[in-house]
């Protein structure tokens, strides 16, 4: 049995960690599955991964400190501040040791990196026989510094797996001259729930980090525009970040406690029951890679509203069939729309049944066979 190394900064709350579970759950069925992992932040992974797939944790005893550091400087604690700036030095020195020490001595056939830092040595340090995989989960959004930052990291890798056609159509492009071959394989959806939504329920949701580039105030501020003409609607937020204490502000100074509730983290069986109670997936991120939230909505048959401006929503949604992208970040169109859908039974069914045909090409038998095609040598230099 040959043997997959998945390289991750760590198994916490993210897309790029669900991602990684994910992936590691489908090829455990044919290969022996190690993800090494630099930091342990919990003591159980975010998310369920398969008991067949060993996890390996690099950096023992430390995590980021980058908030500690932050509050020491916010606070002017100048010696505190120095222990801490001591402490970073020393935990991106192990990060950086420990997994390049493990790239080096991997008995792994491959090696999947999820990080830009760990394209970088992975190209350099790897052995030669070991087929070298780059795995970019985030869209460069028109930032050049970004773009070229991911293509000198990849450039000396077999593959660069992108999760988006529109990224793996510029990566092609840019990296025409690189040994590095670009293929487009998207993110997978791990399961797919037997029963619909009903759809009948008075109730939104949105799942995400409370981040800046997944806009939450905006998130809050619609709902709160579309609360008072519909004041029996109800918005359930799960997810958690450095946001949530302005939103937690917003809705108290706003009144919207009992029509809003903030969940926090919650794990995917929280996540799917919440879901099936909802009748309209709302995004309003500035910016989206890929979009994975959408799926899991559209698997439940539910539509979803997003903004144009996260490029992963306008690779899955197709406006005006299973869901709708507003354009412009424009709020009173967003609002429209999702008045529409409330109001209308009707055309929240046929877009909630569209959307449950959307997800075909992302189910875990076609994504499974995508990656084994790549494990193979299948693919096309």
């Amino acid at each position: 049995m040959k043997k997959v190394a998945i390289l991750s900064l760590h198994l916490g709350y993210g897309g790029i960690e669900k991602s990684v579970a994910a992936l590691a759950n489908i090829l455990c069925e044919k290969y022996e599955v190690e993800i090494a992992c630099t930091y342990q932040l919990y003591k159980e992974p975010g998310f369920k991964i398969d008991d067949r797939v060993k996890i390996t944790y690099l950096v023992k005893n430390y995590v980021p400190n980058k908030k500690e550091l932050k509050e020491s400087l916010k606070k002017k604690k100048l010696i505190s501040a120095f222990k801490e700036g001591l402490k970073s030095v020393k935990i991106l020195y192990l990060r950086r040791k420990t997994m390049i020490d493990y790239i080096k001595h991997s008995d792994a056939d491959y090696i999947i990196s999820t990080r830009d830092i760990f394209d970088r040595w992975l190209g350099d340090y790897a052995n030669s026989d070991t087929i070298k995989i780059g795995w970019e989960h985030n869209h460069h959004h028109n930032n050049k510094k970004y773009a070229i930052n991911i293509i000198r990291s990849s450039w000396n890798l077999d593959y660069l797996v992108l999760v988006s056609k529109d990224l793996t159509k510029f990566y092609k492009n840019e990296m025409r001259k690189s040994k590095c071959t670009c293929v487009y394989i998207p993110n997978v959806l791990d399961s797919i729930p037997k029963k619909l939504a009903p759809l009948k329920e008075k109730r939104l949701i949105s799942v995400g980090r409370l981040s800046k580039e997944k806009a939450p105030e905006d998130l809050v501020k619609i709902f709160n525009l579309l609360s008072k003409k519909h004041p029996d609607w109800h918005l359930d937020i799960i997810g958690d970040g450095e946001e949530r204490e302005k939103i937690e502000l917003y809705i108290k100074n706003h009144k919207l406690e009992e029509k809003i509730t903030l969940h926090g983290f919650q794990n995917k069986d929280y996540i799917d029951k919440y879901l099936h109670k909802s009748s309209l997936y709302i995004m309003t991120s500035l910016t989206e890679s890929f979009g994975i939230v959408l799926l899991e909505a559209m698997s439940h048959g539910i539509p979803c509203v997003a903004f144009s401006s996260a490029e992963g929503a306008r690779e899955i949604i197709t406006s005006g069939k299973n869901g709708y992208l507003i354009k412009n970040r424009n709020y009173s169109a967003m609002i429209k729309k999702i008045e529409d859908i409330m109001k209308k039974d009707d055309v929240r069914k046929q877009l909630g049944k569209e959307a449950r045909k959307s997800i075909k090409k992302y189910t875990k038998e076609v994504v499974q066979e995508d990656w084994y095609e790549l494990l193979e040598k299948k693919v096309k230099k």
